[in-house]
């Protein structure tokens, strides 16, 4: 690879980290004002179809663009060009055909389906959702030919325009419901709207950026069906599923928690409201997430087989950082918002609601970030078909533990198989890990004592302050509002602050963060003492 792209790609990496930092953040933000203006009976209707749509919209981000990706940079090596009639023709039948027969399926049953989740009233949702399937093959063409070529930029922007589009309709739909527009049962026919017209955003924008690039070769030559057809099912479906982990393990509870609920010994209609409830979580698992996987995410694409092979010992700094900032954020985040739920309850969502159960479904934060760290490792270093297996494992436990736990102990119980179902998956990753990589000890890296003195101060900080200051003493939600941030902020900054002063990270880990100056300076206080 030259110099120039080497740097179109760390620019290009930098482009779409950013733009997967601000989806993910504007992902989980709505849903803030959604169940707000809704309740948590329209929280729930939106609920049952985002996990369906939300794995749409990663394969079409990164699943089968990585793919098509994938054998442009093959067909670049071989001196050929993207051409239509042997490259974009071909692979967008077998992209529309193996939507459309995704979409035929669910349209025929989408009454089953909502029969079997436990309220046909979704039937009308899941039809609707077919459409953005069928949408799915003009997006990931255009991403991949874009990212075969290193052009990031186009991708990232498009991305950012989707999430805008989306969320902003979304909540729309829920100010509709708010002033009684539209019914609780709209929500959802309302969200698949808005992922079409998100859809329709992306192609429209990467429409006018591949019109400028002029990507299409004139060139003829056999066309590779087995090749694309294994390519696009193998490594576009597969590789994407570290990035489903959450939304799989979310899929189950469609399907599950609400007929368990009701076994518990709720009513239909209060079920629905208390999956509502334990569905809060979701956003904040999400954010907890992309802060505990993000940094580590950054450093993996360096590391392959024939890098491992090459440059075992740079790699194995690599991968070992890539766990020492997955376990270190993640873990902090954990801490923090499990002490500080009630608080987080009652201002984002007005009450308290489900909040012992809430703070157990917090660990899943720790648990989906060391997951995805590393399913990211393993497929990297072409696991493919192991991980995929354990990711749809964990679906199988958590759709099975649904039925034991949540009977008994209600949604504390729906909590509880999540954190299990992560917990096994976790460990599974570690060991396929330790057996591919037996000389690479993951966790060498990470200071215990620095870890749990930063934790103790964190959490004697939030502890003396929630004494201090009783939040329910707190009369209006902006005041409360500033108590939570003020709290998050400090309690963060002492988190980090002790962690750099006793040593967690070195001064080459550093390097990566951003203002890299500022803790570099913490970090070389004590040794001038």
């Amino acid at each position: 690879m030259t110099r120039n792209e080497t740097n179109k790609l760390v620019k290009g990496a930098l482009f779409l980290t950013l733009a997967g930092i601000i989806g993910k953040i504007l992902s989980a933000g709505y849903r803030i004002p959604l169940q707000n203006l809704t309740g948590d009976l329209g929280f729930y209707m939106y609920q049952q179809i985002y996990p369906l749509l939300g794995m749409i919209l990663i394969l079409s981000l990164y699943g089968f663009p990585s793919a098509i990706s994938k054998m442009v940079v093959e067909l670049r090596a071989e001196r050929k060009g993207p051409s239509f009639h042997s490259f974009y023709l071909p692979i967008f039948l077998i992209l529309f055909v193996m939507a459309g027969l995704v979409s035929v399926v669910i349209f025929l049953n989408a009454e089953r389906i909502a029969i079997f989740t436990g309220d046909v009233r979704l039937t009308k949702t899941y039809k609707w959702a077919t459409i953005v399937f069928l949408l799915v093959p003009f997006t990931v063409l255009l991403r991949g030919v874009f990212q075969g070529h290193l052009l990031m930029k186009p991708i990232a922007i498009s991305q950012v325009g989707e999430q805008l589009v989306r969320v902003s309709m979304i909540i729309l739909a829920a100010y509709l419901f708010f002033i009684n527009k539209i019914s609780i049962d709209q929500i959802g026919e309302m969200a698949v709207f808005a992922s079409i017209l998100g859809a329709f955003t992306v192609i429209v924008m990467l429409r006018f950026y591949f019109r400028k690039a002029a990507l299409v070769s004139q060139e003829r030559y056999d066309i590779p069906w087995r090749y694309y057809i294994r390519t696009l099912c193998l490594f576009g479906v597969v590789s994407s599923m570290n990035h489903m982990v959450l939304l799989i393990i979310q899929f189950a509870d469609v399907f599950t928690l609400v007929p368990h609920l009701v076994d518990y010994g709720l009513s239909e209609t209060r079920a629905m409201a208390a999956k509502g409830v334990l569905d809060r979580g979701q956003p904040l698992i999400q954010l907890g997430t992309v802060l505990g996987s993000s940094f580590a995410l950054t450093l993996i694409p360096t590391i392959t087989t024939t890098n491992l092979q090459k440059n075992q010992s740079e790699m194995k700094d690599h991968l070992q950082s890539a766990m020492l900032y997955s376990f270190y954020l993640a873990a902090g985040a954990v801490i923090g918002l499990v002490l500080i739920f009630p608080e987080t309850n009652a201002l984002l969502f007005q009450d308290t609601q489900g909040t012992r159960s809430l703070q157990i479904i917090a660990c899943a934060i720790l648990l989906s970030s060391l997951a995805i760290t590393c399913a990211s490792i393993l497929q990297s270093i072409g696991s493919f078909k192991r991980t995929a297996f354990y990711i749809l494992g964990a679906f199988v436990i958590k759709w099975f533990a649904n039925g034991v736990f949540v009977p008994f102990w209600g949604i504390a119980g729906g909590a509880l198989s999540t954190v299990l179902s992560l917990l096994l998956l976790t460990v599974a990753l570690l060991c396929e890990l330790k057996r591919q990589l037996p000389d690479i000890k993951l966790f060498q890296k990470i200071n215990g004592l620095a870890f749990v003195i930063a934790s103790v101060g964190m959490s004697g900080f939030i502890i003396i302050m929630r004494l201090a200051f009783p939040f329910s003493e707190i009369a209006s939600r902006s005041l409360l509002l500033c108590y939570v941030m003020g709290i998050v902020l400090m309690g963060g900054f002492i988190y980090f602050i002790l962690l750099l002063r006793f040593r967690a990270f070195t001064e080459k880990e550093l390097h990566v963060l951003p203002f890299q100056r500022l803790w570099i300076k913490f970090y070389k206080r004590r040794d001038d003492k």
